[in-house]
């Protein structure tokens, strides 16, 4: 079979769904909570609050520009368009899938199943130019005697794919929080009896309002019933009534008929609250503030989106991407000495606009920042014009002389 042909049933191995049921039931990636939920990395995501986190971890880090750097003997670096991994990583990593694409499978394979695992594949030119990612329900690890990695994957055919790495063909390995340094962790199986809660509860409350949710009144009748009057009456009211799509529907009652509302119990209260419980401790353990998930809960308030975006940059997403970063240098650069990816992160700390503009003006009076530095954070074409001086920095006598117009 041709390699391409492989990596073909490779990449059906990770998107079919019936294929991805049967491995994890197989191979151990499905757990058994108290609750006596099945919690999958599947079934996790049907969950609303771990399906908002991971979209919005996964999404916030795949927005952010990923460049590639050259480092200068100076200590300084330049952006390396012209580097030949640098349109693989920012446009386009394989033939089917754009770099957001991929940046957001990576780190919702990460933050589901704890690792991610791609082919890179040279084509004889030492170069990196497509990035195959693999299911990594399938991978198989193994460390060598050596201390190097081997790698394994299963194709849905059940062939074996590998072993891996070989000449021509990388391996990309990413790992979440590990605990032997070959595997991640995934926080689904870590955390599966807050799953599992969770999934019983939605369970519930799927049943629990599909049957109308708990009776939102009593009929009272005058007299006494006919035999078999009171099933007939309940059941025009169910069929008018029964499921949440139907609850506010007017009903027509006879005058010897009078309808008492029963108002929300105290086991109802404690229901909403342990929803607000779980939604909270999800939240946590993906690092996600609860404000993003719009949560109506009573959480830390901060003087600004600044600080707010400050925060979820610094605990949540800063780890993630170094995490990546580090990975993408050791395994994709044959001189990493001298080249290095980075992730932009001014898109999303950026204050609003009065902010911006008077920290510039300090950056530019201090002589830390050139205009065309600015100028380039607010993604604005540079001045080229000699006259206009857009790459140089002010001097100290400017500097003196910006201080005193600021005094006055």
């Amino acid at each position: 079979m041709k390699f391409r042909d492989r990596i073909g049933h490779a990449w059906k191995a990770l998107t079919d769904p019936d294929w991805i049921k049967k491995l994890e039931e197989a191979s151990g990636w499905s757990y058994n909570s108290a609750s006596g939920m099945n919690v999958t990395s599947e079934s996790a995501m049907r969950i609303s609050t771990v399906n908002a986190c991971v979209r919005i971890i996964a999404e916030t880090c795949a927005s952010l520009p990923l460049d590639i750097y050259h480092r200068l003997d100076s200590g300084g670096r330049e952006l390396a368009r012209k580097h030949p991994i640098y349109s693989v990583l920012h446009t386009r990593p394989n033939p089917w899938q754009t770099s957001f694409d991929w940046r957001v499978q990576l780190f919702t394979h990460l933050l589901l199943r704890g690792n991610y695992y791609a082919l890179a594949l040279d084509h004889g030119d030492m170069l990196i130019d497509d990035i195959i990612p693999m299911n990594p329900d399938t991978a198989k690890v193994e460390q060598l005697p050596d201390y190097t990695l081997r790698y394994t994957f299963t194709g849905s055919k059940g062939e074996t794919l590998g072993p891996y790495p070989k000449p021509g063909i990388k391996v990309l390995h990413i790992r979440a929080l590990s605990s032997d340094g070959v595997l991640g962790r995934s926080v689904i199986a870590d955390a599966r009896e807050s799953f599992g809660a969770a999934l019983a509860t939605q369970e519930f409350t799927g049943k629990y309002w599909s049957n109308g949710a708990t009776p939102s009144g009593v009929i009272k009748i005058k007299g006494k019933l006919a035999e078999g009057q009171a099933d007939r009456i309940r059941s025009q009211w169910n069929d008018d009534h029964g499921g949440a799509s139907r609850s506010n529907k007017l009903h027509v009652l006879s005058e010897d008929a009078d309808f008492t509302k029963i108002d929300i119990t105290a086991e109802d209260a404690q229901f909403i609250e342990t929803r607000r419980f779980q939604r909270a401790d999800i939240a946590g353990l993906f690092r996600v503030p609860m404000f993003l998930l719009q949560s109506d809960s009573n959480t830390a308030t901060y003087a600004s989106a600044e600080q707010f975006m400050l925060s979820f940059v610094v605990h949540c997403i800063r780890p993630w991407i170094i995490n990546v970063e580090q990975a993408l240098h050791r395994n994709l650069f044959s001189a990493p000495e001298f080249y290095f990816p980075e992730h932009n992160l001014d898109a999303i700390l950026r204050g609003d606009i009065k902010s911006r503009y008077e920290a510039y003006q300090i950056a530019r009076n201090q002589g830390i920042l050139s205009k065309n530095e600015v100028r380039a954070k607010e993604n604005e074409n540079p001045l080229t014009k000699p006259e206009e001086n857009g790459d140089s920095h002010l001097s100290l006598a400017e500097i003196q002389n910006a201080k005193k117009g600021a005094a006055l």
